[in-house]
């Protein structure tokens, strides 16, 4: 039985392994040794939220290796775990390679215990085998192998410690054997429908157990595989069942399982206690404390502003922009230009006012990339440290009353590398009114990495004071929005639940590869829009289209929110890359166009600003396109409503910058 469409890689790999496993078990590590590719690699789960495929040798034979998203059961309780489940029961799979965290083998054999009632191969990876053995955990790696039946590697996928044996793991694994017993009634009812299942059905006793468990995400499956007769069959074996049991069918099978799971625990774990270092203890145990929690995130936040706004802004960004382009690399294609064209066109297009050079090449490389560089090394520093997760936690009582809970300030931490992205990591958000509204933050107010630098870098060149009345602008916007939202949007939202790793220092040469990635697609992606930006900055310019409409936002632009006209050019190409409106902004400051109160007012008017085109398509593809419209609708006028009114009350009140 197929079940949908291959692909161009299916075709080409005819066998196909699957990484499975909980989230944040370094499923992304492996797959990136495995395949050259690189996937974004945290200490917070949710990151691999897309599924990401590569090529692996497995034993001189090429094989499609797919990253599936992290899980914590095959019974789903989110979009990330339907996926999972999907791709596992759908797809014509040769093997599957579990990866697990060690420290936490429970919630991994959990997973490990309905994989093998998949009737799939499946090799194991007790992975962070170093954080384990820190911890006073000791493995019988042989017992646990002789029980569950298959191969079984230790690995430390961040020092590629234990890869070589894992890589031959999926050739080597074998179907686990039946790990679980069922009461004599839910095994009766389980083979009653199996038996009812096409017989292509692959993983049909797992099918029939996730159906007598009652998943309601197994109805897609059931309408398009099966008939109406055979599928009201179904529903009343499942219902007979139910009457037999006191409690839901399903919470009976999951305590079974973790009864074995436990069991299995007993006869191949053994725990010697051991203390913690004192200082990431304390670090730990303090940043999720209300008041110390604080003073941490006080210190967090202010190195952040000295290292991206002082160092990457301001020392780094004048030195490159100041010296090597202003002084050698302009001038130099500047007289290069003017001796090879005989046109001045030309001339102006690639060194003029809005030239290829002097522009879109100074914005990219001279100001905007030695900010995200810098960005990006702090955002990877705090990722690998475990502080995000303590983050989470301690802001769930205000995300409350935001209408949400902490772990929604994952995807919105996440937005500060990039919105986009971050806004297909709300799938790790459980209902759909939580994804609705984080979406709509990350589009309304959360700043990318380039912008939030280039934010950074204008503020710092102020005072202390103007950066707060940013920020505390923002967020109170921000909760405003969520708290309204919250009333707006039907729905209910979920319990707080989330994994909290051990505060750790990250190592370096992961910070550097993460660095290096991001700044490839940073490159990759911003330059060629910059350069679009740009172009269609000269042509508005030499139609006399800009200064038109200049002319028709003056009214906004020049008497509400108080800016120069010139500013109007950096808002129209805030759309392509927000970070480019913001590096417009950047150069009107530094050429002495913008006072203080009109540098805060519209760095809140450009970070409040209808999303950028690619995080507005990626809404349209993860919301619908109505969303996307409602959302965009909303959010311009809005911007401009937000910095008109902060204007009047910095110069009615008189608060100096």
């Amino acid at each position: 039985m197929r079940h949908g469409k291959k692909n161009k890689e299916d075709q080409i790999y005819p066998k196909k392994v699957v990484l499975v496993g909980n989230p944040n078990v370094g499923k992304s590590v492996i797959f990136g040794a495995f395949t050259g590719r690189y996937a974004t690699v945290s200490n917070y789960p949710g990151t691999t939220v897309e599924i990401s495929r590569g090529v692996v040798t497995l034993k001189g034979e090429k094989t499609l290796l797919i990253d599936s998203p992290g899980t914590n059961t095959l019974v789903p309780t989110s979009e990330d775990e339907v996926v999972t489940r999907d791709i596992l029961i759908n797809e014509d799979i040769s093997s599957v390679l579990q990866v697990m965290d060690t420290k936490n083998i429970r919630r991994g054999l959990l997973v490990t215990l309905q994989l093998a009632e998949m009737d799939l191969p499946v090799g194991l990876s007790l992975n962070m085998y170093d954080e384990a053995g820190e911890k006073g955990f000791d493995i019988d790696v042989e017992k646990l192998k002789e029980i569950v039946g298959t191969e079984v590697a230790p690995t430390i996928a961040t020092q590629r410690w234990g890869l070589d044996k894992l890589k031959a793991t999926p050739s080597l694994s074998k179907n686990l054997s039946e790990l679980v017993t069922y009461p004599p009634q839910i095994d009766k009812a389980a083979r009653a429908i199996e038996d009812l299942l096409p017989t292509a059905t692959r993983s049909g006793r797992a099918i029939s157990l996730m159906l007598v468990s009652g998943d309601d995400t197994m109805e897609g499956w059931v309408e398009k595989n099966l008939d109406k007769a055979t599928i009201e069959k179904i529903y009343t074996i499942a219902a007979e069942l139910q009457r037999r049991y006191s409690e839901p069918v399903g919470f009976v099978i999951n305590k079974l399982r973790l009864a074995r799971v436990d069991k299995i625990i007993s006869e191949v774990v053994t725990m010697t206690p051991v203390k913690g270092g004192v200082i990431s203890d304390f670090i730990g145990r303090w940043s999720m404390h209300p008041i110390g929690g604080l003073l941490i995130l006080a210190v967090v936040l202010f190195a952040m502003y000295q290292f991206v706004g002082v160092f990457g802004a301001g020392i780094s960004v004048d030195f490159i922009e100041t010296h090597i382009f202003g002084e050698y690399l302009n001038p130099w294609i500047t007289r290069v230009v003017e001796f090879l064209s005989p046109w001045t066109i030309v001339e102006e297009l690639i060194v003029g006012e809005y030239g290829m050079v002097t522009m879109a090449m100074t914005y990219a490389i001279a100001i905007v990339l030695p900010i995200v560089s810098f960005f990006f090394i702090f955002f990877s520093f705090l990722e690998d440290s475990g502080y995000l997760p303590r983050l989470a936690v301690m802001v769930d009582k205000l995300f409350k009353m935001m209408g949400l809970n902490g772990k929604a300030v994952l995807p919105m931490v996440l937005g500060l590398g990039c919105a986009t992205m971050a806004t297909m990591t709300t799938r790790i958000l459980e209902t759909r009114k939580e994804r609705i509204i984080v979406t709509l933050l990350l589009a309304l107010g959360i700043p990318c990495s380039a912008q939030l630098g280039v934010i950074l870098g204008m503020l710092s060149a102020i005072s202390l004071t103007a950066t707060l009345i940013w920020a505390g602008a923002v967020v109170l916007v921000l909760f405003v929005v969520s708290y309204l939202a919250s009333k707006v949007v039907p729905g209910e939202t979920s319990d707080f639940i989330l994994e909290v790793p051990p505060i750790r220092m990250p190592k370096l040469s992961n910070i550097l590869l993460k660095t290096y990635v991001r700044v490839l697609w940073y490159l990759k992606e911003a330059v060629p829009l910059f350069m679009l930006g740009t172009l269609i900055l000269f042509l508005l310019d030499k139609f006399k289209i800009l200064t038109t409409l200049e002319w028709v936002a003056s009214p906004i632009i020049v008497r509400f929110l108080d800016l120069p006209k010139e500013a109007t050019g950096a808002f129209i190409i805030g759309f392509l890359r927000r970070d480019y409106g913001a590096a417009g902004l950047f150069q009107m400051q530094k050429a002495g166009l913008l006072d203080p109160t009109q540098v805060v007012v519209s760095l809140v008017t450009i970070t409040l600003f209808i999303p950028c085109i690619a995080n507005l398509f990626m809404i349209a593809k993860e919301r619908g396109i109505k969303s996307a419209v409602y959302m965009s609708v909303f959010i311009f006028p809005f911007a401009l409503l937000v910095g008109g009114v902060l204007n009047i009350v910095l110069r009615t009140l008189n608060i100096l910058l």
